[in-house]
């Protein structure tokens, strides 16, 4: 997809396209949210826990892309979620399906313009760090976005955060995130995320690379929506449910296929029951 088939970053920039946007929103709905949430692989059906929810779909907001990955819905939704307003994404766009860093983040322009002051960002990820078994969710605090296109960022926002990513992402929210974790007896643990473009699986070079750098998970999103709502001034909360470990040095098993999307998106579905234990403890409390 490329940029004659969906707005430039220029026009996502623009005053207008985020106008008309909410404008379409606010023709059905007066709600105005307190929470953002982006729903990753797999995890789409905690939107249907929604209560009295408007829903609309990505093809009928002007600036948004057609997500066409599998197992996003491509839907955006306004509800409650423990009595608490919220604008969820059933579904995001990704770098590899053609879009720029602007495409990708303008729906977090439009939800902060909605009322949201706070993002809770989800997604499946592949394991890096050996500890790591499949249905963990890693607590994101920090990420290494090596497909980053500094440029975009001057157009969409004249607030681009500092050099260090840590700050994306609230520290408050994380310990929060790992009580749940605690509380609800699985494993959630803090972790850096590598951002890639995808969508292709890594190969075992790059697996063994990537945990040299330092990093616990990698996965194909995030981090331009992270960095997006950190510039708008929003606290961030980074979620990544680990859909595989890679085992790099180890022998291949015969007749043991490799991870696929069907798997992630399974791994997903099993974790939404976790997924919502972190969104009860992250929910509310002052959202600033």
């Amino acid at each position: 997809m490329t940029s004659s088939a969906h707005p430039s970053a220029e026009l996502l920039a623009s005053a207008d396209l985020l106008d008309r946007a909410v404008r379409r929103v606010r023709e059905r709905s007066a709600r105005r949210p307190q929470v953002a949430i982006i729903l990753g692989s797999g995890l789409g059906g905690l939107a249907d826990q929604i209560v009295d929810a408007e829903v609309f779909d990505f093809a009928d907001l002007p600036g948004f892309g057609r997500a066409t990955a599998e197992g996003h819905r491509g839907q955006l939704f306004l509800g409650d979620l423990n009595r608490v307003p919220v604008v969820v994404l059933a579904g995001r766009l990704h770098r590899y399906e053609g879009y720029d860093d602007c495409q990708v983040a303008f729906p977090i322009r439009v939800m902060a313009a909605l009322g949201a002051k706070r993002l809770i960002v989800s997604n499946a990820v592949g394991g890096l760090n050996p500890l790591l078994r499949v249905g963990d969710f890693v607590i994101i605090h920090d990420h290494l976005d090596l497909v980053r296109r500094r440029w975009a960022w001057s157009a969409a926002t004249d607030r681009e955060p500092g050099p260090r990513s840590i700050e994306c992402y609230d520290p408050g929210l994380i310990e929060r995130a790992l009580a749940a974790g605690r509380a609800g007896d699985f494993r959630a643990i803090p972790g850096i995320y590598i951002a890639t473009l995808g969508p292709t699986f890594e190969t075992r070079a790059e697996y063994r690379m990537f945990r040299r750098l330092g990093g616990d998970v990698v996965g194909m999103s995030m981090a331009p929506e992270a960095r997006m709502a950190f510039s708008l001034g929003m606290t961030v909360l980074g979620l990544s449910v680990v859909s595989n470990v890679a085992r790099p040095d180890s022998m291949p098993r015969s007749g043991v296929l490799p991870t696929d999307h069907q798997e992630v998106l399974g791994v997903g579905r099993a974790a939404v029951g976790k997924l919502r234990r972190i969104l009860d403890a992250t929910l509310g409390g002052p959202v600033v």
